[in-house]
């Protein structure tokens, strides 16, 4: 399903991208901008980012692993 046309982006290829991106770096934030990046395309006028978000939700690599989103007992209380 194409789910932006400006940049003719499929569902697909949004899944390739946070696949690529998580077998990569396990640690990665991966974000809408990142995944424009990484198939070399840039957001024009934004209609599709609710289907374009939700796309990227479907996909069970999009969260960042347990064991890497807890926060160690010495960082929970810190102020900037």
């Amino acid at each position: 399903m194409i789910v932006c046309h400006c940049q003719h982006i499929t569902h697909r290829d949004i899944h390739a991208a946070i696949d690529w991106m998580r077998a990569s770096d396990r640690f990665a934030l991966i974000t809408p901008g990142k995944i424009y990046r990484a198939l070399g395309k840039r957001a024009d006028c934004g209609g599709c980012m609710p289907l374009f978000l939700a796309t990227m939700q479907e996909n069970a690599n999009l969260g960042v692993p347990a064991e890497v989103a807890q926060v160690p007992a010495e960082l929970r209380n810190l102020r900037v």
